[in-house]
């Protein structure tokens, strides 16, 4: 058994055992064996064909040329792995054949790559960090950005499952803060004009549907225009006739192949439909929620757990996203299945893409935050087993159907924040969610007008909460179209009151209004971009003061501001201009005055804490979004002086306060 520990020296461990009925094998043209060519013609000899045929594939990961095999018969199972990986090694064309690793509670399997994240105390110097990792002859394979002293490293030479033995001495280093191998897992997306009845009441097949998110009448406010929504998923059809549009694509990327074509390769079908339900234009046979919004694709076909999660999240942030829609995660159970025992397996969410994840939300739009949406789940199971949607910083979006009710796949929970129609799971009004599909019948609809539109441009079945999850991201478009300057917690709070309550009597609400199944109740568009109106504060005041500060080497520096005014704050943002060669030495904090009630309880405000590695200058606006400190200024006066401390932690870089300002609205 080994044991990876997501969350640091006291996390929660994950123990994992090897399993003699799995069999994972790599080939090394990275095409996969069992969907190449028949075996007459197989790259591999007859032996080990005879080999492969004794087990069934339970998953594959395309872009890596990785197959996971489960033998048809338990008996002898171990006999049959290790001989198999005698004869599989010995063939030119697999890189190699191995053991798979299951976790111990729901014995699903888990694919290891020999590859470490890993993350150094915040007080430690780069060369500190390198010089760490130099010792245990580790390889730096990526530096990351989105959290100091990170690193993407692996061993020198190939260690098999002493991965874990490494990772693990490495986490009990007093110098570092968090370290796990990469592990991988299947990624189970989240999918069970007139046709639109998620949209506005209307009829289909002869049946009026009135179950939808009242968007007309917010598009009368706003389409999204100027809003970029980033889906991220399996690659999305860019030349489909409804993503046309010289701005329409903005910064596509695919973060499995690393490079900048996102299209969809064979039985890539889901992404397509997900930026339809989001953002489609509306000039042919398909509307997104918000048609005006920009749309950056970014593929992610890798396994879940992987690198390439991280990836994604920092190019959203990175490349402008207001937005970001996820409609994957772990492996559900069978939703109609009560004995399936997926039900109860939790999937923790690693560091790595956590720490993204909290990039994203903290750094994105220019500090106001991306919005981050995942589809809670179709295992009609916990949400709370779920470590990605269930995670404090993402918005977790349930389905309910054409019936006004709960889709019968949804998961429920405390973290169910709001719901979206979509398909239902059991026969209903609707076969789902008509959308964009792959162009020539190349998706889910082959060219069947019972399946969509004759030409298979368009799927009228699609759904599951991968289908609420961008319906949702829709919504939170038209929020952000009307009014920019709202922080991610403004935008989740708005999806919260814009709710209808559906379903009183099944809903088990809860005093503060909270169902496990529907979170605060079906998205309403309207009321959404109603509450999105900027507020009329009684008085906006700016306070600055500018002023060279030098900023020597492991020394502080100050300046301060002083305010007259008594009136209570209803608002405070903090602007600071600071020129220095390396931001990653400072630790940036914001004194109230020292007769304010506040500032008798609490420690100072941290505005930045040696983020940004050796980037040059620091000139960023601090809000309650990104600066939770800052809340609890709120109602008290600001009569006094203000003073910003920066301090300098590390040798060799030098700096200037330049300025700062206060603004207040009262």
């Amino acid at each position: 058994m080994v044991t990876v520990h997501y969350g640091g020296k006291t996390g929660t461990p994950l123990n994992l055992e090897v399993s003699d009925d799995y069999l994972v094998v790599r080939t090394n043209s990275r095409q996969c064996l069992t969907r190449s060519v028949p075996a007459q013609q197989s790259p591999i000899s007859q032996e080990a064909c005879d080999i492969l045929n004794q087990y069934d594939v339970v998953t594959r990961f395309d872009e890596a040329g990785v197959e996971v095999l489960k033998t048809k018969q338990h008996e002898g199972s171990q006999q049959l792995r290790d001989r198999a990986r005698t004869v599989l090694n010995a063939e030119p064309e697999l890189q190699f054949a191995g053991r798979v690793l299951v976790d111990t509670q729901s014995h699903q399997p888990v694919v290891y790559t020999e590859n470490i994240f890993i993350k150094f105390d915040d007080h430690l110097t780069v060369g500190d960090c390198e010089a760490l990792l130099g010792q245990h002859r580790l390889i730096i394979k990526r530096k990351l950005d989105y959290a100091r002293n990170s690193y993407f490293v692996e061993p020198s030479e190939h260690p098999g499952m002493q991965i874990f033995e490494i990772a693990n001495e490495l986490l009990a280093l007093k110098e570092v803060e968090l370290c796990h191998p990469e592990l991988v897992r299947e990624n189970r997306q989240r999918q069970i004009f007139e046709h639109q009845w998620h949209l506005k009441e209307t009829i289909v097949n002869n049946q009026t549907i009135n179950a939808h998110i009242n968007v007309e009448e917010a598009w009368e406010l706003t389409q999204g225009e100027d809003v970029i929504i980033a889906i991220v998923d399996d690659g999305v059809d860019m030349e489909h006739e409804e993503f046309r549009g010289s701005r329409k694509i903005v910064a596509p990327r695919d973060v499995t192949r690393q490079s900048n074509d996102p299209r969809p390769l064979n039985w890539n079908d889901h992404g397509t439909a997900c930026a339809g339900v989001a953002c489609a234009n509306g000039n042919f046979s398909a509307s997104g929620v918000a048609p005006n919004a920009r749309l950056m694709p970014i593929r992610l076909a890798s396994g879940l757990g992987s690198m390439a999660e991280a990836d994604a999240f920092m190019w959203a942030a990175q490349n402008g996203a207001d937005i970001i829609s996820c409609s994957w995660g772990p492996q559900d159970g069978v939703w109609y299945d009560a004995n399936d025992p997926r039900h109860d397996l939790y999937v923790p969410l690693p560091d790595s893409t956590r720490l993204a994840i909290d990039y994203a939300v903290r750094e994105g739009r220019n500090g106001k935050g991306c919005v981050v949406l995942f589809a809670a789940g179709n295992g009609n199971e916990s949400i709370e087993n779920d470590g990605y949607a269930s995670y404090d910083n993402v918005i977790a979006i349930a389905a309910c159907n054409d019936f006004n009710e709960r889709s019968a796949y949804s998961d429920y929970g405390a973290s169910v924040w709001c719901t979206f129609p979509s398909s239902h799971g059991y026969p209903s009004k609707t076969p789902g969610i008509w959308t964009t599909d792959r162009s020539g019948g190349l998706g889910y609809n082959r060219g069947d007008s019972r399946q969509g539109d004759a030409d298979g441009h368009y799927t009228n079945n699609f759904g599951g909460t991968s289908s609420a999850c961008p319906g949702a991201a829709g919504i939170a478009a038209l929020i952000l179209s009307y009014n920019p300057d709202l922080t991610w917690t403004d935008v989740r709070e708005i999806l919260k009151q814009s709710c209808d309550r559906i379903d009183e009597a099944g809903g088990s609400y809860n005093a503060e209004g909270h169902s496990p199944y529907y979170g605060y109740g079906r998205l309403n568009a309207k009321k959404a971009v109603e509450l999105a109106k900027p507020s009329q504060a009684n008085e906006q005041l700016r306070y600055s003061a500018r002023q060279d500060v030098p900023i020597k080497d492991l020394n502080k520096a100050q300046l301060s501001i002083a305010i007259a005014d008594s009136r209570a704050m209803q608002n405070l943002a903090v602007e600071v201009d600071i020129e220095h060669t390396y931001v990653g030495d400072l630790i940036v904090s914001l004194f109230p005055p020292s007769d304010n009630i506040a500032a008798h309880t609490e420690q100072p405000i941290l505005l930045h804490n040696r983020l940004g590695g050796g980037k040059n200058n620091l000139k960023r606006t601090y809000n309650l979004s990104n600066a939770p400190d800052l809340q609890k200024m709120v109602g008290q006066s600001p009569e006094g002086t203000w003073t910003l401390q920066v301090t300098d932690e590390a040798r060799y870089d030098t700096g200037l306060i330049r300025g700062f300002s206060l603004t207040v609205d009262y």
